[in-house]
């Protein structure tokens, strides 16, 4: 049996909590900014209650009880089709993280899975994710590989 589990709105906060254990990890310092953090579990929780809806998390508990181990996070989004992909439907992971002791027991590998079934589910067959160098052979090994693509953003 996987130790992976869909999350319920009640595992909103520990979602946030690894997110910035995650966050901060790839910063290389925590980052004093928490005001994004109870938006960020309100958000969440309004998005699991509904099973139905484009974005879910699945989650390890740790087997110690206090709170989660590890969890990821995805979503459907939705553009305009094309070659390849003529719905337009892609999937898209973020928040892939692990507590620090329980890395190495592939708790993240079973999370992952268990959000690809979900993706596979729901027709989803183009799916997308940033990598950071320490996922990199998680990721490869589930089949997902670099793209030429190079990202962009603007915030405003």
């Amino acid at each position: 049996m996987s130790p992976a589990r869909r999350a319920t709105p009640d595992d909103a906060g520990e979602l946030v909590r690894l997110r910035t254990i995650m966050l901060d990890s790839m910063a290389g310092k925590p980052n004093p900014d928490t005001g994004w953090q109870p938006a960020a579990v309100d958000t969440l929780r309004a998005k699991l209650a509904d099973p139905s809806g484009d974005l879910t998390a699945f989650v390890a508990d740790r087997p110690d009880g206090g709170g989660l181990a590890s969890c990821v996070v995805g979503t459907i989004e939705y553009r305009l089709g094309g070659p390849g992909n003529p719905q337009g439907v892609s999937g898209y992971v973020f928040s892939v993280a692990t507590d620090p002791d329980m890395r190495r027991r592939g708790l993240s590998r079973a999370c992952m899975e268990a959000l690809l079934d979900w993706f596979l589910e729901r027709g989803v067959r183009k799916i997308d994710l940033r990598a950071s160098p320490s996922g990199l052979p998680l990721y490869a090994s589930l089949g997902f590989v670099r793209t030429p693509d190079p990202a962009m953003r603007l915030t405003w």
